[in-house]
């Protein structure tokens, strides 16, 4: 079995299937891991939730922000104006079951074969790959509960920006989530920023890239993840970063993954929008 880890989909469906021709995807013999974000922002949103959906075990994923926001949205904790992407998804006959579905995806998985973990975001320093396995499970918990509702309420907010055992109750969910489905810069110390979204070089001198952080205790595992469309493919640090900003006009990019050696397919995407990239 082939498994192939995909960047940020979000909404482009046509370039979702493309990429599955390239790769000479197999239902029976292949498994698709993706990084969240299948929706938002792109064309095809709902098209990329039914399909993925279909696949059934053969697709692994996570829970991006934006998959978040479109749960938030169905549950009344955030307004969906009429020309958002995620209008037609709302509208769908079939929106309870996909929000069912979708509720029901973690923060976090670890595929023990190939030793590999994947999250949307990031993790935060003081997290080894167990400890951050088990505060995934707090919030999947749930948000697969009839509670879920009440914490897409609390999700929202930049604060805590740092992580602390004794965090209890929505500020806790909120900075596990946080550094899960949003981080993209922090201190040594684990601080997050949340306005810093550019390519490393251009962020301020205290500030470093999740996962440059000498001390951080999930490095001794390979972490996919996707979240940073202005950071690109990248494999180093003991990472794997695949989002390439299909939505952005780059690529969407899979990554087939085996012990000894990984593989790179790209599909080139067209620019859906004219939207400044650090906007994102």
């Amino acid at each position: 079995m082939a498994v192939y880890a995909i960047g940020d989909v979000q909404g482009c469906f046509d370039e979702l299937q493309e990429l599955a021709r390239y790769i000479s995807f197999s239902l029976k013999k292949d498994q698709l891991w993706f990084v969240g974000d299948l929706v938002n922002r792109g064309p095809k949103s709902l098209e990329t939730l039914r399909w993925i959906k279909s696949l059934g075990n053969t697709a692994v994923t996570v829970l991006g922000n934006h998959d978040l926001h479109l749960l938030a949205a169905h549950a009344g904790a955030k307004e969906i104006t009429t020309t958002s992407s995620l209008y037609p998804v709302l509208q769908a006959k079939d929106i309870d079951s996909l929000v069912e579905w979708l509720r029901r995806q973690p923060l976090m998985r670890y595929n023990k074969q190939l030793k590999f973990a994947m999250v949307h975001a990031g993790l935060a320093p003081q997290w080894s790959i167990k400890d951050s396995l088990r505060y995934a499970k707090e919030v999947e918990i749930v948000l697969r509960s009839k509670k879920y509702k009440d914490f897409l309420y609390n999700m929202y907010g930049d604060q805590p920006n740092q992580w602390d055992g004794r965090l209890k109750s929505w500020n806790r969910l909120r900075t596990i989530t946080n550094f899960m489905t949003r981080v993209r810069y922090c201190t040594n110390k684990g601080v997050m920023s949340f306005t810093e979204k550019g390519p490393p070089g251009i962020q301020c001198a205290r500030m470093k890239p999740w996962y440059e952080i000498a001390s951080r205790k999930s490095q001794d595992t390979t972490v996919v993840f996707g979240h940073w469309s202005t950071l690109g493919y990248k494999h180093d640090h003991n990472i794997i970063a695949t989002d390439t900003g299909c939505l952005w006009g780059g690529a969407l990019t899979a990554v087939k993954i085996e012990l000894e050696k990984l593989t790179i397919y790209q599909i080139d995407c067209e620019a859906k929008k004219e939207i400044p990239r650090l906007n994102r």
